[in-house]
């Protein structure tokens, strides 16, 4: 340990010489280099490829040797470090330094050697990262926060340093580099909360960096790694106690705060972006806003399991009515149409998942019918027809909640449900009223075809289950029901309502309604193939089929006539 100083001081003085020798050598390069010629105005192509490279080569050289040097010296500090003389703490001062130092040197080269930069940035990287993890692991110099602290220090110089000229591959290398080893950081040392923290702040670096139109390209990876680390926080203190003993005790509104604070960085983001500056919003902000809502989301009901889903109900529909504003005020009418489309879709989301957190059992059905009713009826008024894709939504989920698909094909395949509840008759009413608000096109797409479809399929289905339950329970008034009546009454409402059907949407010029005529013909042929034959009395089953011949004689007439009704006649 005596010689140590020696030591040291022979290897400064070999590094020195190294660094005299390189220096020496790009001098005479330089020198020795032929001057142009006055006379040749051009040289051929593949002369001026070969200086080209070799005007590359050189300068590429010089700077990977400096490089090396630089790594060499962060050996040396890391053989300084190993040996007990000195004071760990102060060789891990001068360690950092050193690679600061490099990071400035990254920013001081001259205007387009951004190679040199590049290479300088790396190994300003490549002696932080390897410092600082032996620092926080292996000697237990630095605590996790110092190490946090360190990494948003590199970061955050590195951003203020590149910001002014613009350097973007040292914005890129330290910002990055930080997010790989705060990640890393985060699963080894397990205190996971300072290096979340340094992520975030990483993040909101990213994005104001961003909104000055510098470094965009950085923002998927720190984004990434704080997503990971708050899925990893949540995963690991969603556990048993028992199984995460090695891990520092977190309070709940710790917990809760990481996720609500990354949704908020890149909400916020991409509210100013897409209002102030009308900017379209991009593929990555969509998804990573998506990602921090659900790491949010989750965070809340894992960590709040008694009243965190009443909380984020609330929170989900009203962000549902600032993202359905926005749509409709802001992005209605824009030239291009996609920040509408993605508010729009947003909104409609969050509305569903609010309805469905919040709002109790009973109170589900009639939200979501309600809301469909005024989503058709604005849709229709307004002549948008996204609004009236959201009312079909909206009743389809009324549907499910309250039961109505189970319902239907009890009754009109299976074993008769029995008397309707007050959510099977609402949302089967809603479905007859959505579907009478909304008014065809003369030259309509195959969205409004499919949309208009889709709603009077769900209100026939509906309807028809209600008349089977109804003529069921006047059947049984005055004789004994059984498998051969309720059949029959199946085979006869299926044969009326494609009657009916046929005829109305020729007369009232909608397409659909004759398509699914069509349909229920089809769906009661197989009903009188595997219940009417199967169940039924021969009286019964001859009753059936002559309906059913019946219907189908009379459909296609029907229809004609239909739209032989809606041609006015001449005037003579």
């Amino acid at each position: 340990m005596s010689d140590l100083p020696g030591d040291l001081e022979r290897l400064a003085t070999r590094l020195s010489a190294l660094e005299r020798r390189v220096d020496a050598l790009e001098h005479t390069s330089e020198a020795l280099s032929p001057t142009p010629s006055l006379t040749p105005t051009a040289q051929p192509a593949a002369q001026a490829g070969e200086s080209s490279s070799q005007g590359e080569a050189g300068s590429l050289f010089p700077v990977l040797g400096k490089a090396l040097l630089g790594i060499a010296g962060a050996y040396v500090l890391r053989a300084v470090a190993e040996s007990s003389s000195l004071p760990k703490l102060g060789i891990a001062a001068v360690a950092l330094v050193y690679a600061f130092l490099w990071l400035v040197g990254a920013t001081r080269v001259r205007t387009g050697e951004w190679l040199a930069s590049t290479i300088y940035a790396c190994t300003s990287a490549l002696i932080l990262a390897p410092m600082l993890w032996e620092l926080t692991l292996r000697f237990k110099v630095l605590p996790a926060v110092g190490a946090a602290g360190v990494l948003c220090g590199f970061a955050i110089g590195a951003s203020a340093l590149a910001w002014k000229r613009d350097l973007a591959s040292v914005f890129w290398v330290a910002n990055g580099a930080s997010a790989l080893m705060a990640l890393a950081l985060t699963l080894a040392t397990h205190e996971m909360a300072p290096f979340v923290a340094a992520l975030l702040l990483m993040a909101l670096v990213c994005e104001l960096a961003a909104w000055r139109y510098h470094a965009l390209s950085v923002r998927p990876l720190v984004a990434a790694a704080a997503d990971l680390a708050i899925w990893a926080l949540i995963f690991i203190y969603a556990a048993a106690p028992a199984t995460r003993a090695d891990y520092p005790i977190l309070a709940t509104p710790a917990l809760l705060a990481f996720g609500f604070i990354l949704f908020l960085i890149y909400a916020v983001s991409v509210a100013l972006k897409t209002t102030l500056r009308q900017q379209r919003i991009t593929a990555f902000e969509t998804i990573q806003c998506m990602i921090a809502l659900l790491l949010a989301a989750s965070g809340l009901l894992f960590f709040e399991p008694s009243g965190g889903a009443a909380v984020l109900g609330v929170l989900c529909l009203l962000l549902s009515g600032t993202t359905y504003a926005a749509a409709f005020t802001l992005f209605d009418r824009a030239a291009d149409p996609h920040n509408y489309r993605v508010f729009a879709t947003w909104s409609v989301a969050l509305f569903l998942a609010g309805s469905l957190l919040s709002l109790p059992p009973l109170g589900r059905a009639v939200g979501l019918s309600v809301a469909a009713i005024m989503a058709t009826v604005l849709g229709v008024r307004l002549k948008r027809l996204t609004l009236e894709f959201h009312g079909l939504v909206y009743l389809l989920a009324a549907a499910v909640v309250c039961g109505l698909p189970e319902y239907v094909l009890r009754s009109l395949a299976g074993t008769l449900p029995g008397a309707p509840g007050w959510g099977v008759s609402l949302v089967s009413a809603c479905a007859v009223l959505c579907y009478a608000g909304e008014r065809p096109e003369p030259a309509e797409g195959w969205e409004q075809q499919l949309l208009r479809l889709v709603s009077g399929s769900l209100a026939l289905a509906g309807a028809a289950a209600l008349l089977v339950e109804g003529l069921a329970w006047l059947t049984a008034l005055g004789v004994n029901l059984g498998a051969h009546h309720l059949a029959f009454i199946r085979t006869s409402i299926l044969c009326a309502a494609a009657l009916a059907l046929a005829y109305s949407g020729a007369h009232w010029r909608r397409m659909e309604l004759t398509r699914i005529g069509y349909a229920t013909l089809v769906l009661a042929a197989v009903k009188l193939l595997f219940e009417d034959l199967r169940n039924g009395h021969l009286e019964f089953i001859a009753a059936s089929i002559f309906l059913f011949a019946l219907t189908l004689i009379a459909v296609p007439w029907l229809a004609r006539m239909g739209q032989k009704a809606k041609v006015p006649a001449p005037r003579l």
